[in-house]
């Protein structure tokens, strides 16, 4: 088993007033050559968006792209003619394919919008640009693991062109769990969104990220109530 321990307070941080940004990897002005990437994880970022604020119109392409709001709801609109609210519960992927333009804001002029968004390198190239979300029950995630991205549109979840599975978990302290990883090449990173928990013997704190490759099976306990993410992606692609 081989594993990188990525705690919260070394994520890179970028604050532009309307926006306050952490990045687990290399993103915009922060660049460490160690954290690049984690197998085909490229970008994961913890943002917070003012009231009224957001991000204007700009290009994507050859990348699976995967919005999770935590709190508050966002507002997508794209070059596809694509206009949608993604609210807390629900998960937002945009295949970006040959290329897409989109652009996202708080849909609130009062409360901010906290959210995830994660870049998945794809499995194939020059796709035609998708759009797909779902609303996610969090009951159905209560001391056990709830798929949120699969590589297949038959399979729970918002698919994507990769073959990897995002999982969401809310568990009660002291409650144990095992995570089976879903292929021989993938690796698992595993993201706490609140609480603590300890995998595979790793003690882990709110936004501490653990890369965990080389082994079939994760050993999760919740040290506290605890909000975990699971993202299970190839190491190689």
């Amino acid at each position: 088993m081989k594993t990188v321990f990525h705690a919260a307070s070394t994520r890179g941080h970028a604050s532009h007033g309307w926006l306050n940004s952490y990045h687990t990897f290399s993103f915009g002005g922060y660049q460490n050559p160690d954290r690049v990437h984690f197998g085909a994880l490229r970008v994961l970022n913890d943002d917070t968006v003012s009231a009224g604020m957001g991000f204007g119109r700009h290009p994507h392409d050859n990348m699976e792209i995967i919005s999770i709001p935590l709190s508050g709801d966002l507002e997508h609109q794209d070059s596809t003619g694509r206009q949608a609210v993604i609210r807390n519960g629900d998960v937002q992927v945009m295949s970006a394919g040959t290329g897409i333009a989109h652009s996202e804001k708080n849909h609130s002029t009062s409360e901010e919008v906290k959210f995830l968004q994660i870049w998945v390198f794809p499995n194939k190239r020059n796709v035609t640009p998708r759009y797909d979300q779902q609303t996610f029950r969090p009951a159905d995630r209560h001391n056990q693991f709830q798929q949120i991205v699969s590589p297949s549109a038959d399979d729970a979840g918002v698919w994507i062109h990769q073959d990897a599975w995002f999982q969401l978990g809310d568990f009660d302290a002291g409650q144990n769990t095992e995570y089976t990883i879903k292929r021989p090449e993938n690796g698992v990173y595993v993201f706490v969104l609140e609480g603590s928990a300890t995998v595979n013997g790793q003690p882990l704190q709110r936004r501490d990220g653990l890369g965990i490759w080389e082994t079939d099976k994760l050993q999760i306990t919740a040290d506290s109530n605890t909000q975990l993410l699971l993202m299970d992606v190839p190491m190689s692609f």
